[in-house]
């Protein structure tokens, strides 16, 4: 998306912060992580988030940083009013702002009030869905999870479901696209990012795959994938 112009703020709301290893050297991430320039005290002081901003080595591409105290996050916003509804509040500053044109933010592999207030604060959810038994499990109660996220916040919409981690020589792969395709008002998308190991130097790198090495299979199922969202979410 930034490579095509667009704006773009990457919001890290894991406490793994996997996606600001993406970015920044691990000396860096974890400085990062132990200061106070981070979500996790923009989001537990419920301040704004645009000074919270942190400018990557790629054109039209910001981030907040996570932090390892994210996972304490869930205690503190059970203790608060309105709950669901702290990101959205800090994050309303940046999105009237105009600055970007798409802000994505990378949740963690929980349904609880953490991620209710990511689903709150956004316009549209990807759900990644590996290609494997462990992929397709729980499904279902992430969807329960989804539909209550709704009932708080009726404008969040769905705009499909990717399939990662794809090995296209086991028949599960293909099992798993037939059972996607069946599910009723869920857009699969075209896109699937399939096992590659240049993703993974990637990430030894501390580098965008699209960055890393453009020509390789990931990087170009990314690029495409990230053309499909933009049409999906049309612009």
């Amino acid at each position: 998306m930034a490579r095509s112009g667009h704006k773009v703020l990457l919001i890290d709301g894991d406490m793994q912060m996997n996606l600001s290893l993406s970015f920044f050297p691990e000396d860096k991430v974890l400085e990062m992580s132990e200061g106070k320039n981070n979500l996790y005290y923009a989001v537990t002081g419920q301040k704004d988030l645009t000074s919270y901003i942190v400018r990557t080595s790629y054109e039209n591409l910001d981030m907040i940083p996570s932090s390892s105290r994210m996972s304490s996050v869930e205690a503190e916003l059970s203790r608060g009013r309105n709950r669901e509804s702290v990101l959205r509040r800090c994050l309303s500053g940046v999105k009237d702002s105009g600055e970007y044109d798409y802000i994505l933010i990378d949740a963690p592999p929980t349904l609880g009030n953490w991620v209710m207030n990511i689903l709150c604060a956004s316009d549209y959810v990807l759900v990644p869905v590996e290609a494997s038994p462990w992929g397709m499990f729980g499904l279902a109660n992430m969807f329960d999870f989804l539909n209550e996220a709704k009932e708080i916040s009726p404008s969040l919409e769905i705009l499909g479901i990717v399939v990662t981690k794809a090995d296209l020589r086991k028949g599960y792969f293909k099992q798993t696209m037939e059972t996607l395709k069946e599910m009723e008002g869920i857009y699969l998308f075209d896109s699937y990012i399939r096992v590659d190991s240049a993703v993974e130097w990637a990430q030894d790198n501390s580098a965008p795959v699209v960055e890393y090495k453009r020509s390789c299979r990931s990087a170009k199922e990314y690029i495409k994938l990230a053309e499909e969202v933009t049409e999906r979410a049309g612009r």
